[in-house]
């Protein structure tokens, strides 16, 4: 039996202009694969395109409106492959006890990082190859709560019981989770000082943070692992077992 490629495959990332989603773009681009990516901003779209290079395209989609991630995978079409990898950086976030923890900011924390792949999965699902994937993220707060961040560990939880009941609703089709431990994306080098990350990464039994490259591989591997669904790959240099 031939190994398994992504060559020729089509693939989408959304939140595919930075981060973890830009390296899963670039390294199924390396395998052979045309990719899209979608993301908020038309300007870093287009950036993250000329980046990439030919065999590249995307465009900008809002997934917090339905009617933005519909008119996408209008201009997209068919697939053989979704990442969903965006994720924003507000207000709920922020470490925050229970008691101050209001309901419009559980909600706002919900509209990118938990409906916004579920929009994308409803309007997705009919374009996808039925031998395709679907790959969601989630993070390591989801198994390694942190005092003040109840809502972040909940989100990360609910995305990977998402995947599970996907898994099951939407057979043949595979739906799986990739959960990142510390990954050094833009946001991290600019917003975390060195000695923050060293001190959160030195008792893993791989004291550093990851490169986005190296998480990528994950999501390539659920985009082909063809006897894989409801699972999720935790990479996390070890992060689990401190």
């Amino acid at each position: 039996m031939p190994l398994p490629t992504l060559k020729d495959q089509r693939v989408v990332v959304i939140g595919g202009s930075s981060g973890i989603g830009f390296a899963v773009a670039e390294c199924a681009m390396a395998e052979g694969a045309r990719v899209v990516i979608g993301s908020s901003s038309a300007d870093k779209v287009d950036a993250a395109v000329a980046r990439l290079g030919q065999g590249a395209s995307g465009s900008a989609v809002d997934v917090r409106e339905e009617a933005s991630v519909a008119a996408f995978f209008e201009r997209v079409g068919e697939i053989d492959h979704l990442v969903f990898t965006a994720g924003d950086w507000g207000r709920h976030l922020a470490p925050s006890p229970i008691d101050r923890l209001s309901a419009s900011l559980a909600t706002e924390g919900l509209k990118v990082r938990f409906f916004g792949p579920l929009l994308c999965i409803q309007r997705a699902q009919a374009r996808l190859s039925p031998n395709g994937s679907i790959t969601l993220t989630d993070g390591l707060l989801a198994h390694h709560p942190q005092k003040g961040a109840p809502l972040s560990a909940a989100l990360g939880g609910a995305i990977e019981h998402l995947a599970r009941g996907l898994a099951a609703d939407l057979a043949p089709i595979r739906v799986n989770a990739v959960c990142p431990g510390l990954i050094l994306t833009e946001h991290v080098v600019t917003q975390w000082p060195a000695e923050m990350i060293r001190v959160a990464t030195e008792r893993q039994p791989l004291p550093r943070a990851g490169d986005p490259a190296e998480v990528a591989q994950a999501y390539l591997y659920l985009m082909r692992g063809g006897y894989t669904t409801g699972q999720v790959i935790i990479v996390d240099g070890g992060a689990m077992l401190v």
